[in-house]
């Protein structure tokens, strides 16, 4: 019998599409129940990605119950759930195109909001990003980071774009899927790295407006979103 083979995946999403594949062979049967998991050694060469994307895919099976650990070995589970192939992947989907929604609007905003503010409105914004730190609570972040975008909002000198950007940020608080990654207990390690990125993101974006550097700013908001983007898409299940 030839040995288990995995073809390579895109680098796009890859712990996602490394998990579905996966989890494909699974329900298959090609993975049978019962069985050990392939080395993680061995599916980082077969998928041609690196070990932690091979990490986050056995972890997201884990969370699903497709996969069991025993030891320091991974087994597929003797019984697997009835869990729809792609049903998380929707939930995510939908928080990526909020987070679109974001990357259009606020790297603007974070540029206009540098060449227009006022010094009192420069000062607030310093002011509150200075209060983020990376070990607050999830509820006292969320409600500072929305004080601090709409500060920024509100700086940008175009009462238009700061009404459209409150309602796009009302959609994302507002968001079940939103809510339910960042308030799932096996999300827990992944939402404090949130909350330690954007502590550090709110302060360089702060630093950009407050100096008049519209570049900084706007590349400041967009790596900002970026890697939370990555954190949520990407690590949470």
């Amino acid at each position: 019998m030839d040995p288990l083979r995995f073809a390579p995946v895109s680098r796009a999403t890859v712990s996602e599409k490394v998990r579905d594949s996966l989890l494909e062979s699974i329900r298959d049967g090609v993975l049978a129940p019962g069985a050990r998991f392939p080395a993680e050694r061995t599916l980082c060469e077969q998928f041609g990605v690196a070990r932690t994307s091979v990490r986050e895919a056995v972890q997201g099976l884990v969370f699903l119950g497709c996969v069991i650990k025993r030891g320091n070995r991974f087994f597929v589970a003797e019984s697997l759930p009835d869990v729809p192939l792609g049903a998380d992947d929707q939930r995510k989907r939908n928080v990526s195109e909020l987070f679109e929604v974001r990357q259009v609007m606020e790297v603007a905003i974070a540029r206009l909001a540098a060449l227009r503010s006022s010094e009192a409105e420069r000062a607030h914004i310093t002011a509150l990003a200075d209060r983020f730190g990376a070990g607050m609570g999830l509820e006292d972040f969320r409600d500072l980071d929305r004080r601090f975008h709409l500060a920024l909002a509100r700086a940008c000198g175009n009462p238009t774009l700061h009404e459209l950007y409150r309602k796009a940020l009302d959609a994302v608080f507002d968001s079940e899927d939103f809510s339910s990654l960042l308030d799932a207990e096996d999300n827990a390690g992944a939402v404090r790295e949130v909350i330690a990125e954007a502590s550090l993101a709110h302060v360089r974006i702060a630093a950009g407006v407050s100096g008049g550097d519209a570049r900084a700013a706007a590349l400041a908001a967009a790596d900002h979103l970026g890697e939370v983007e990555k954190h949520m898409i990407a690590r949470m299940f």
